[in-house]
């Protein structure tokens, strides 16, 4: 079994803060800052790849210190970069996020070239089980869906409602979205503690995309329909001390289990202790609890 994850690729610096700072005052750190790759698809890659299975990342960074720090990162926990593209003429992205550990809030502010399509990557001709994309690069992502309908199972971290992201998302088999995603798209109300809500927004996108629909929903956990039954399917309680990258993490996790060939509604509860577990760490990448932890939480 191989996958491929395509998308968006950075180089996050997490500054943990006791709350978040005044507007024109100085702030010293009391902790390290945290340093490390990010971006939805490459840290799903680098989960999966973690985790023991076979995963190609597919992205764009620069020939520069992060670029190399994110090519490292990669190498070491075994993810194959054959198309992982890398462009003199680009500068990697960066993220500086500040990571409010009173309620595990997170603010990023990102730092992207406006273009940063690939040059020299044109087509992906390997055979893919699973293909994760996370709607960067959307024109190769589109291409390779396209090339390998019916020979490969795909999914999107669709995290914003932005027109490439959804012609991506009419054509995967998967459609994991956020909820931020599908309030902006259906334009309807989505409230935590209405379960009516939850269930007229997913209506409409089921309605709308032919993919599987799966609605994440932060610490409540993640909504489907299995059969002719609505699925809430909770989470478990944590402190959160900093949530960045815990969607990213959640679909990493959740392809995992589906590649496994578990049922998807403990695919999605697995995923959801996976996520949860992670805002307990300050980071991002470098908050994936290992595979045998998330299993002891379902005992």
């Amino acid at each position: 079994m191989k996958i491929l994850c395509l998308g968006h690729a950075a180089y996050d610096i997490t500054l943990p803060m006791d709350s978040f700072p005044v507007e024109n005052k100085k702030v010293r750190l009391k902790e390290k800052k945290v340093e490390c790759g990010g971006g939805p698809a490459a840290t799903a890659a680098y989960l999966l790849a973690s985790w023991k299975v076979p995963v190609s990342f597919s992205g764009i960074v620069g020939d520069d210190f992060y670029g190399g720090k994110i090519k490292e990162e990669f190498k070491r926990v075994g993810v194959d970069i054959t198309y992982l593209e890398t462009n003199p003429l680009k500068n990697t992205t960066s993220s500086y996020i500040i990571a409010n550990k009173s309620n595990g809030s997170r603010t990023i502010i990102t730092s992207k070239d406006i273009d940063t399509s690939f040059k020299e990557i044109k087509e992906i001709p390997d055979d893919f089980d699973y293909i994760l994309v996370d709607g960067d690069e959307d024109e190769l992502a589109y291409k390779v869906i396209m090339d390998k309908k019916g020979k490969s199972i795909s999914m999107i971290d669709a995290g914003k409602s932005d027109p490439k992201t959804v012609k991506l998302a009419r054509i995967v088999d998967y459609l994991v979205c956020s909820n931020d995603f599908a309030r902006d798209y259906t334009k309807m109300p989505l409230d935590y503690e209405n379960l009516d809500t939850v269930k007229a927004i997913y209506d409409k996108l089921d309605k709308e995309f032919l993919g599987k629909v799966i609605i994440t929903l932060e610490k409540y956990g993640s909504f489907t329909k299995i059969d002719e039954d609505y699925k809430l399917v909770p989470s478990i309680k944590m402190q959160a001390i900093d949530s960045t990258g815990a969607g990213d993490i959640y679909h990493g996790a959740l392809l995992y289990f589906i590649s496994q060939g578990y049922e998807l509604e403990r695919a999605m509860r697995l995923a959801n202790i996976t996520s949860a577990i992670s805002v307990t760490r300050v980071g991002g990448r470098n908050s994936i609890p290992k595979l045998e932890e998330v299993l002891e939480y379902d005992k």
